[in-house]
């Protein structure tokens, strides 16, 4: 049984034949990758990030550079949920970290039935190539396609914080597990590309709605030995979109890169 809503009228939908359907006669197709896009927008408009962005993250992930992480959100995620728990990954990208949750169920003795959304298309359907037995759809975390109510748990990293609908589809006592970039993300990048670099921001932990339980933070050393993998990395970054032609120079120039990576893992309670 589906968690999925209508974006149209709000009432459940499941599959019927190769689409979804809700009561009302509004159907969704099921892509041959099978996802399904619930995302009401007019047809030709790109959402969120492009391709090259998408394939750069995925390239840059894929080689293990964020491995450390990626270890410490599935442990995390292990340590809060049990069998028949329904997890959300809101903003799951190209699914990296989203498939890696689930081998690690896949591991165990543990079943969890698990879900993925993100307003890229081009990200959603890299996910779904992966074959990995997740249910993923092409929506917005501002306008989540999903039963109030029904996740145990929610994963958000790096995306778009909607305080009002993460609330509304967690489970009383469900927990949202958060990533975000610490302080001194990427510092030595930002030294070598910009004129004058400046720290994250880390704002305030507390959350309407919820409970902060727990912080945890990651720092590693990130390693790029290649112009093609550095590119990568600034392409999956805000910075991508805000750079200047002399920066870009600079970063163009660079042929390694030592830097640090910076993280939080947050831990909240719906209360």
């Amino acid at each position: 049984m589906s968690i999925f809503i209508c974006p149209v009228c709000r009432e459940k939908i499941n599959i019927s034949g190769k689409s979804y359907a809700c009561p009302k006669n509004h159907n969704f197709d099921i892509s041959k990758n099978g996802y399904v896009n619930l995302l009401l927008s007019k047809h030709g408009t790109v959402h969120g990030d492009n391709k090259l962005m998408i394939r750069a993250r995925r390239d840059f992930l894929e080689k293990g550079y964020y491995e450390s992480l990626c270890e410490s959100v599935c442990r995390t995620v292990s340590e809060y949920t049990q069998s028949g728990n329904i997890l959300l990954d809101a903003g799951c990208g190209e699914g990296y970290y989203t498939s890696a949750i689930k081998a690690m169920f896949d591991r165990s003795d543990i079943s969890v039935d698990m879900y993925g959304i993100d307003i890229s298309k081009y990200a959603v359907e890299m996910a779904a190539k992966r074959k990995t037995d997740i249910s993923f759809a092409v929506a917005s975390v501002f306008h989540i396609p999903i039963q109030s109510g029904s996740c145990d748990i929610l994963l958000t990293m790096f995306a778009p914080y909607c305080g009002e609908e993460y609330h509304r589809v967690l489970k009383s006592g469900g927990y949202m597990i958060m990533a975000i970039p610490s302080e001194n993300h990427l510092w030595e990048f930002k030294k070598a590309v910009y004129d004058i670099p400046y720290k994250n921001e880390v704002k305030p932990y507390k959350l309407d709605g919820f409970l902060h339980i727990d912080t945890e933070r990651i720092n590693f050393t990130v390693k790029a030995e290649n112009k093609t993998d550095i590119q990568n990395l600034f392409s999956m970054t805000p910075y991508y979109y805000r750079t200047g032609r002399t920066e870009q120079e600079r970063l163009n120039k660079l042929e390694y890169l030592e830097t640090e990576a910076d993280f939080e893992i947050l831990i909240y309670k719906k209360i």
